[in-house]
Order: structure tokens, then sequence, then C-alpha cells
């Protein structure tokens, strides 16, 4: 958002509690937990933060469904599904926290980034967007 925030772009967050049960706290808390907490030091996003969603699963909310069905998967590696928290787990899944979506500015699903992505690589696919 600093980098490009002042352009035709935003971040978009959608905290989940799928992965490892690594988001438990209700979505009042949200803000706090990530102020205080993860990451902490005072973080305050400079984007929206929606309500807790499931992006996989027989309960996975529609706009995900979308993005997945838009764009494959980028790692074949599932992962350790002990740490999954959703049925059935499909091939195209989300496979942890941090997966990005990058959306163009008609709303159409660009590029999709795994965890371990470099971040340089987004910073370029999105000014080559702008």
């Amino acid at each position: 958002m600093e980098m490009f925030g002042s352009l035709n772009f935003t971040v978009l967050g959608f905290p989940c509690n799928q992965f490892g049960l690594q988001s438990p706290e209700v979505n009042e808390e949200m803000l706090n937990i990530l102020k205080y907490v993860r990451p902490g030091g005072g973080f305050v996003p400079k984007f929206p933060v929606f309500s807790k969603v499931e992006v996989n699963g027989l309960n996975e909310e529609p706009l995900f469904t979308y993005l997945k069905e838009s764009l494959p998967f980028v790692n074949p590696v599932i992962g350790d599904i002990k740490k999954f928290y959703w049925s059935p787990i499909n091939v195209n899944d989300i496979r942890w926290n941090f997966e990005k979506f990058l959306i163009n500015a008609d709303g159409m699903p660009f590029k999709r980034y795994e965890l371990h992505s470099p971040t340089d690589e987004v910073e370029r696919d999105i000014a080559a967007l702008l």
C-alpha cells in the first residue's frame, strides 16, 4: 500500500482460521491482534480487513471459489493436511495463509502467488498492471 496506494490500487485482507487454527480470535479482536500481537509493534493496516472467512471447503466464500477457478494452484505440494481445517480438500485449494491473488482494474483475476513468492515479483506485476 505504501508503494502503490496513491495509484488505482488497494490490498484487501481476508482473515481465515483454516490453516493450523492460527487465527482463533473473533472479528472484533482482529485489529488489536494485528496491532499488538501479529505482527504487533503498533501495526495498523492501511487497507480494509474483512471479517473472518473460509477460503476452502464446503463453506468457502464464493469470491474464493471464483478466484481458485480462474487461477489454478501455483504450488503442486498440498502440504500437511493435518493442519488443514476444511473438507473436502481439492487440488486448487489455497495452501496456506498469505497466498495472494492479483486482480486487474477491471476486476479480472490476473495472477496467483504462493506463500513464498518473492515480494519483488509481486511488486513488478502490480507496477505492470498500473
